[in-house]
C-alpha cells in the first residue's frame, strides 16, 4: 500500500464498546502523524464517534477516549506547528448510515481524521 493510498483512508473502526486503536488501522494513524509532523502547515480534527447505543454522556466520553488513542499513536502532540483538535458529535450528528441492521452500527464505531487549513 502507498503512502497516499494509507493517507486516503480518512476513519478508523473499532468493535463495540472499544476505544483502542486496533492493530489493523496503526499503519493508517502513524503514517497521518508522520504526514502531520512533515507538513507544519496543516491541521486535523479528530472526532471520535459511537452508534447510537448506550447513553449520551457515556457515548461522548468514549467518543473522546477514540479520539485521544488517534493522536497518542499518530504522535501528534510533538509535531511543531500542527493543531490537532479532539471533538466528539452527538450520537444523531455522528450516524453516517441508519440502524437498520447492525452494518450500520460497525460504521459509526469510528474517529474520523478531518483535515483543514490553519
Amino acid at each position: 500500500m502507498t503512502q497516499a493510498s494509507i493517507l486516503a483512508k480518512r476513519s478508523v473502526y473499532y468493535p463495540f464498546d472499544v476505544s483502542v486503536v486496533q492493530d489493523a488501522d496503526k499503519p493508517t494513524v502513524q503514517a497521518h502523524g508522520k504526514y502531520l509532523a512533515e507538513h507544519a502547515d496543516r491541521n486535523v480534527r479528530l472526532e471520535g464517534n459511537c452508534d447510537e447505543r448506550g447513553s449520551n454522556e457515556y457515548n461522548l466520553g468514549l467518543g473522546q477516549r477514540r479520539a485521544d488513542g488517534v493522536k497518542k499513536i499518530a504522535g501528534a502532540g510533538r509535531c511543531q506547528g500542527c493543531t490537532v483538535e479532539r471533538s466528539q458529535l452527538t450520537v444523531k450528528k455522528s450516524l453516517r448510515l441508519p440502524v437498520i441492521t447492525k452494518l450500520p452500527w460497525s460504521q459509526n464505531r469510528r474517529t474520523d481524521l478531518n483535515y483543514g487549513a490553519k
